[in-house]
């Protein structure tokens, strides 16, 4: 871990506008910088060598701030040129929860029961607590804006309209009600459209904002997650909607999105409008073959494989990293990252030795 603190200081001195160039496709910066949708609270611990700060509830203010300290501590102790964070909606819904078997323990484990929702039926949607605009949170943006070290800016990130639509139905009954109950979805998406449009202009009035993250996993491994036909009619319209948004505000639209998209990547780009795209799987789009087929009208983010990272010793990790980075630095637009999120389950040496060989060798 202590590899990274080798480089010199200036190397890892934050300036958001060499991320800025990445995003915007507008020249190259001093080296490749670094993004992530966001790290576990255990990964911030142990690059760190601290201990992991939870917050108990949305309340839990001083844990809150304590955690959100340590995030600023990770970010410009590691080289990122941003702090991540986003706005608290206070959606209720149906979670399943199991022990961690990390080595680096979350509390506990838990996902979206994907059998059953709080949402079957228009009687449903009528009664269920819908958040109000004014309940939204924005504490966490406020307390980083306020905290931001020196060159850096914040990067806000929300969970995803399509999400958001499937986490309150189950996927499993969102996908018969698509066919069955088309009146019900469109309520669903219409009124969760509408939620976070309000929300996006809240966020890009906000101080330090530099650019809008948006998590909306649509896929899996062999193609999208609905019908591309879907995607069009119900989850491209509101995703566009919030691009506009960013983008009538000067920020960059970047999507995070897993699974194989490329029946709609078009659609991404030219209907959409994303300015980068974030989450690769060596299993049906390394980021290389990413970088060639869209990097001239996208930035490509991340794109080290997590399973790689997760099953390879240090030595591999760093020459699968030269690689990438080899193959993606070529006329810029290339953040380095890995392939999803840093999970509690990526060895922490290797995560680090990724951001060492950014270090290194991402220099122009």
């Amino acid at each position: 871990m202590e590899s990274l603190l080798v480089n010199t200081p200036s190397r890892r001195q934050p300036d958001f506008g060499r991320l800025l160039k990445v995003l915007r496709r507008d020249g190259l910066p001093d080296r490749v910088p670094f993004i992530e949708l966001f790290a576990d609270a255990e990964i911030l611990a142990a690059a760190l060598d601290e201990k992991p700060i939870y917050a108990a509830s949305a309340d839990d203010y001083e844990a809150r701030k304590a955690h959100l300290r340590q995030r600023i501590r990770f970010c410009r102790t590691l080289g990122y040129d941003y702090v991540w964070a986003g706005a608290y909606i206070p959606f209720s819904r149906s979670l399943l929860r199991s022990d961690d078997t990390a080595p680096l323990a979350k509390p506990a484990r838990q996902w979206v029961n994907e059998s059953a929702g709080m949402i079957a039926s228009l009687a449903d949607f009528e009664a269920y607590l819908w958040p109000a605009p004014e309940s939204v949170d924005y504490y966490d943006l406020e307390f980083i804006s306020e905290h931001l070290p020196e060159g850096m800016q914040i990067i806000a990130i929300t969970s995803g309209v399509l999400e958001w639509v499937m986490w309150l139905m189950g996927y499993a009954p969102f996908a018969l009600a698509l066919y069955d109950q088309p009146d019900l979805v469109e309520a669903m998406f219409q009124h969760i459209g509408d939620l976070f449009a309000t929300v996006y202009e809240a966020t890009c009035d906000m101080p330090d904002v530099g650019a809008l993250f948006i998590g909306d996993d649509m896929g899996h491994r062999s193609g999208t997650m609905i019908h591309p036909d879907h995607l069009r009619h119900y989850v491209f319209p509101r995703q566009r909607r919030l691009a506009e948004i960013a983008h009538a505000h000067g920020l960059p639209f970047l999507l995070h999105a897993c699974g194989n998209l490329h029946a709609v990547m078009d659609d991404l780009i030219g209907t959409v409008g994303i300015d980068g795209k974030h989450s690769f799987e060596d299993t049906y789009l390394p980021v290389a073959e990413a970088k060639r087929l869209y990097g001239d009208r996208i930035a490509i983010l991340g794109g080290v494989d997590v399973d790689y990272l997760v099953r390879h010793e240090e030595d591999e990790v760093r020459a699968y990293t030269r690689h990438v980075l080899e193959a993606c630095m070529t006329g810029g637009g290339y953040a380095l990252g890995t392939g999803n999120s840093v999970a509690n389950y990526i060895p922490i040496r290797n995560y680090m030795a990724m951001l060492d060989e950014g270090m290194k060798v991402g220099i122009y």
